[in-house]
């Protein structure tokens, strides 16, 4: 999603190193996927599960647990306004998959955690992701006490390594305190050199961390690394990259890039970060990419959701959307039929930015699954591969 404001002056880089390596994250405990033991013989011990089969286990009794609207509802990350939290308590209640804390805030971190931490109270089913985009400059939603400004990532990528990893685990730790599990960054797109200014979604802003892929990767994976470090699921975004676009989907129609194949080398950094143990999430573009698919924009192209993204790259973890309530680059298209269609196309967590269609996302999802046992079975899969990840971050205690 596009910065607020079109202010893009940018800090001294010196001022922010001395800043970020004066700065000390505190420890935050990570969370791990609970095991049961299992019974023993009268001759010896039975070995524990395997992690994948206590995964497994876990998420077969949380689907136990669940009717079919309340599966449904786990696939659906809706926005709530940062001014106006309350307005997550009924949407977490109702078994939503997660919050997505949309806009700007000054409120202290300990503040933001009294709100999460009833989410997860509350919660009738599974904990909720509590999603929020925390990438740095212009794009840093929770600027308050308790989180440290952060330079862009253009500025980010200019840092020695290890400063940057400081950065990492001190924006990892931050969130974590906040009680927000799920970072809609690192923006991984590949933006080159001397296109930054006709690049509108993310090189006009600085949200690239270099312009080649070899430079994004390294960067992009000590970013990822320093999130998981505390318990703070990461989320590469926009796949298959929106580094050679000149418009942003955000506030236009019909955005394209025509370059880009299946094998660009955009293509080929997400793959190589998204093979990680940290299992970051992989967020769509909704641009279309002719060259892969002509006939339908990534968010909605099973071409680039299963055959590159799950096929080609071996990514098993889950997809989301950009934002496809508020977005202008889907508003030809009802909502109900947003999420039916990404769902169809091997997707996974729908985000809405505008809580007032999830209702009618839900619906339409629901209905289609009862009348088409193919799409039904499909939506079983996404179910399941939601639960795994949340089973693997610790929300389904």
């Amino acid at each position: 999603m596009r910065p607020p404001a079109p202010a893009r002056s940018l800090p001294a880089l010196c001022a922010l190193i001395c800043l970020l390596t004066a700065c000390s994250g505190s420890d935050s405990p990570s969370t791990a996927s609970s095991t049961s033991a299992t019974s023993t013989a009268t001759t010896s011990p039975t070995p524990s599960p395997a992690p994948e089969d206590a995964l497994d286990a876990q998420v077969d009794a949380a689907l136990a647990d669940l009717d079919r609207r309340a599966q449904v509802a786990q696939l659906f990350v809706v926005g709530v306004p940062l001014t106006g939290l309350d307005a997550g308590d009924a949407l977490v209640e109702d078994g939503v998959g997660g919050v997505f804390l949309a806009g700007r805030s000054q409120a202290p971190a300990a503040d933001l955690a009294e709100v999460t931490g009833r989410w997860a109270e509350t919660a009738t089913g599974p904990g909720p992701w509590v999603a929020a985009d925390q990438e740095g400059g212009q794009v840093q939603a929770l600027r308050g006490p308790g989180f440290e400004r952060l330079p862009s990532a253009a500025e980010q990528g200019q840092l020695p390594p290890d400063q940057l990893a400081a950065l990492a685990d001190g924006l990892g730790a931050s969130l974590a305190a906040a009680g927000v599990t799920l970072d809609l960054a690192p923006v991984a797109d590949v933006v080159p050199a001397g296109t930054e200014a006709d690049n509108d979604p993310i090189g006009a802003f600085g949200r690239q961390y270099g312009s080649t892929a070899a430079d994004v990767v390294a960067d992009v994976r000590t970013v990822v690394d320093g999130l998981a470090d505390h318990g703070v699921t990461s989320t590469l975004k926009h796949f298959p990259g929106l580094g050679l676009v000149d418009q942003n989907t955000d506030e236009a129609a019909g955005v394209a890039d025509p370059v880009t194949t299946a094998d660009s080398e955009q293509v080929a950094a997400f793959g190589e970060l998204a093979d990680s143990p940290a299992e970051p999430f992989v967020m769509l573009s909704s641009a279309t990419y002719p060259a892969i698919d002509p006939s339908a924009p990534a968010t909605f192209s099973r071409v680039v959701v299963t055959d590159v993204l799950r096929g080609q790259l071996g990514f098993d973890g889950p997809v989301m959307t950009d934002d496809v309530g508020a977005a202008v680059a889907v508003q030809g298209i009802p909502p109900g039929e947003r999420a039916t269609r990404f769902l169809e196309a091997g997707g996974t967590l729908v985000l809405t930015v505008d809580a007032d269609v999830y209702a009618e996302m839900l619906d339409a999802v629901l209905a289609r699954a009862e009348a088409d046992p193919a799409f039904s079975a499909t939506v079983d899969d996404a179910v399941r591969t939601a639960l795994t990840a949340k089973a693997r971050a610790g929300l389904l205690g």
